[in-house]
C-alpha cells in the first residue's frame, strides 16, 4: 500500500507536538482588562493571589523565583519572563531548580466588554521528571484552582480594583 501522504506532513506527525501535553486553561472574570493585567504583573498584587515572590517586573529578560511547600516536598521554582505585550500577554519559563525540564507559562487577555477572558497555556510540562509529583493533572489541578479561585476572587473583588 502506497502512503499518500504529503512527505512533509508525514514527517510533521513524527515531530513533537509541543501542545500535546499542555495544560490550557481558560476563564472569564468580571473585571476589565486593566485590573486582570495588573494582578498578573504587579507584584504587590502577585503576593495576594499567586505566589510570595521577592520582586516581579513584566521585562523580557527578567528572572524571578519563589519555593512553594506542598505535601512535605519544597519546590524551588526559576523562571524568567520571555515575552511582553502590554494588557495583551506575558509569559515566562517556569522550571525547578536541581531538576531535569522546562516549561513555558503564558498568559493570554482577551477584553470582552467591561469582562476579561484568560487563557492560560502551560507547554514542557513532559519534559519534567517522570514521577507523580510532575504529573499533568497536578499542573492542570493547580493552574485551575489557582485560576478558578485565587485570581477570580482578587479581580473581582474590590481588593483588585486599581
Amino acid at each position: 500500500m502506497m502512503n499518500t501522504m504529503p512527505k512533509e506532513r508525514a514527517e510533521n506527525m513524527n515531530a513533537p507536538n509541543n501542545l500535546a501535553g499542555a495544560v490550557v486553561i481558560e476563564r472569564t472574570f468580571n473585571a476589565p482588562v486593566e485590573r486582570v493585567w495588573s494582578a498578573l504583573t504587579d507584584v504587590e498584587q502577585m503576593r495576594q493571589w499567586y505566589f510570595d515572590l521577592k520582586e516581579f517586573k513584566p521585562t523580557v529578560g527578567f528572572e524571578f523565583e519563589f519555593v512553594v511547600e506542598h505535601e512535605g516536598n519544597r519546590y524551588h521554582h526559576l523562571c524568567r519572563v520571555t515575552d511582553v505585550i502590554l494588557q495583551k500577554k506575558i509569559a515566562y519559563t517556569w522550571r525547578y531548580k536541581s531538576e531535569p525540564g522546562d516549561s513555558l507559562v503564558t498568559f493570554e487577555l482577551f477584553p470582552e466588554g467591561n469582562k476579561t477572558r484568560l487563557k492560560l497555556t502551560h507547554t514542557g510540562i513532559e519534559t519534567f521528571p517522570k514521577t507523580p509529583a510532575y504529573a499533568r493533572k497536578n499542573f492542570e489541578a493547580g493552574w485551575t484552582a489557582i485560576l478558578g479561585s485565587e485570581l477570580k476572587q482578587f479581580v473581582e473583588s474590590s481588593k483588585g480594583k486599581p
